[in-house]
């Protein structure tokens, strides 16, 4: 059975948030956006998705911030930290606040694809929703 994993983007660089959301659509992922935290945490608060992509530094909440609010809340969603090269070190962080992974930006897609269905599977396993013959199988 195949389960599609949701997942939301959240950046405020408008055509990056975009073109992600765009090659996650098209890539078989059900991918929306938000431009900053608190407008993702609205929409993490009416909606569940397994994966959130979050830029670390966003003006407003911070990714940090917004990574926090969600655990606090009960947000389920499987958390990928975007952040630039010299931010590594705060993406680490965030990884020990319980996000599940973190990319560089720009995003290398083939990269980003990959983590994106790591995190939503690891996600739909806890919940049952999938076995893991659903992965060896490809489903």
């Amino acid at each position: 059975m195949e389960h599609q994993i949701r997942v939301l983007v959240v950046d405020d660089e408008d055509r990056f948030r975009e073109n992600i959301t765009k090659i996650l659509n098209g890539s078989g992922f059900e991918a929306q956006s938000a431009s900053d935290g608190e407008t993702a945490l609205n929409k993490v608060d009416s909606y569940e998705y397994d994966v959130v992509l979050l830029d670390m530094k966003m003006p407003g909440l911070s990714g940090e911030q917004t990574l926090c609010k969600m655990k606090d809340c009960g947000a389920q969603a499987e958390v990928i930290v975007l952040t630039g090269h010299a931010s590594v070190s705060g993406a680490l962080d965030m990884m020990d606040l319980g996000a599940f992974d973190y990319l560089l930006k720009p995003a290398d897609i083939p990269e980003m694809l990959k983590k994106v269905r790591l995190a939503g599977e690891k996600k739909l396993l806890r919940e049952g929703r999938i076995g893991m013959s659903d992965i060896y199988s490809g489903n």
